[in-house]
């Protein structure tokens, strides 16, 4: 999936990582698949090539749930939109707060003591995670074309399975790690170097589970990430998902707060709201697929 969730994760904090490095120890059968054709099964497993090519937008919309969320359960709404615009907005203890990526710049909205809504720009090292992202559909698909190189490392066990290990090297030379469940060929992990607020350089794990279909593409219904070992999971919950809705430009642009005060952040629309119109079902002329735990 795409790399891109990675931003939105680092607001809920860390993985459970002992236990899943305990269970992996590296085995050294004979590889008969080479990293081009694990590629090619993991990118069919997913729904194949020209369907992910078809995909312009896609609007999640679910709950984060761990120990950094203020709340047991925020709200968010994530939209996307080729070739690399988000925009993510939570919700938590009757505050909403929103960041927006439009492609090449990125702004951090949030609430103040007076009440009114303060617009800050991505930092240096926030804008370059969301420069690098990896888009809609992630590091494999098209990985040529996005002048990735991906090569084989061997084979470990990943919540007691056997899991190709990829290493993925972009063009600007970050490498990271890919896990392919060795049976279904979908990404059952992937890491990458990431820069906590004290500028410290550190591993940031995501595991991808409960997979579903939607729109004959395989989307992970659930996904957990974290930086430490041994620390608590922080888990996204993907209960909605739209597959090329409407979504124009200006919802990626600066927003424009002059004079507003309160709570609420910035209007935004939300998929959750059944006044929207443009992240609405109808609108999208899909049905949301339902990703129930």
């Amino acid at each position: 999936m795409s790399t891109r969730v990675l931003a939105i994760l680092l607001i809920a904090a860390a993985l459970q990582a002992a236990a899943a490095g305990a269970d992996r120890e590296p085995s050294k059968p004979a590889l008969s698949l080479s990293a081009d054709q694990i590629v090619e099964r993991n990118v069919a497993a997913r729904g194949g090539l020209q369907a992910w090519r078809k995909v312009q937008t896609m609007i999640w919309q679910g709950h984060i749930s761990g120990p950094a969320s203020q709340e047991s359960r925020m709200a968010y709404v994530l939209e996307q939109k080729r070739p690399n615009k988000t925009r993510f907005d939570v919700r938590a203890m009757n505050q909403r707060s929103l960041r927006i990526f439009d492609g090449s710049q990125g702004w951090k909205i949030g609430s103040t003591p007076n009440g009114r809504p303060k617009v800050d720009p991505y930092t240096a090292s926030e804008l370059k995670f969301a420069q690098d992202s990896d888009g809609i559909d992630g590091l494999l698909i098209d990985y040529k074309a996005k002048g990735n190189k991906v090569t084989l490392d061997g084979i470990e066990n990943v919540d007691g399975r056997r899991a190709y290990r990829l290493a993925v090297t972009r063009a600007s030379g970050d490498r990271h790690h890919v896990w392919i469940d060795a049976q279904s060929f979908l990404d059952v992990e992937y890491d990458r170097t990431s820069i906590d607020q004290a500028g410290k350089p550190g591993t940031v794990t995501v595991y991808l589970r409960d997979f579903k279909s939607v729109d004959g593409l395989q989307i992970p219904g659930a996904i957990e990430t974290g930086t430490a070992a041994g620390a608590p999971s922080s888990r996204m919950e993907l209960e909605k998902i739209l597959v090329n809705p409407p979504l124009e430009d200006q919802a990626f642009a600066k927003p424009n707060l002059a004079g507003r005060r309160g709570s609420v952040v910035v209007d935004t629309r939300s998929v959750a709201d059944p006044q929207s119109t443009a992240g609405s079902p109808a609108a999208a002329g899909r049905n949301p697929a339902s990703a129930g735990r």
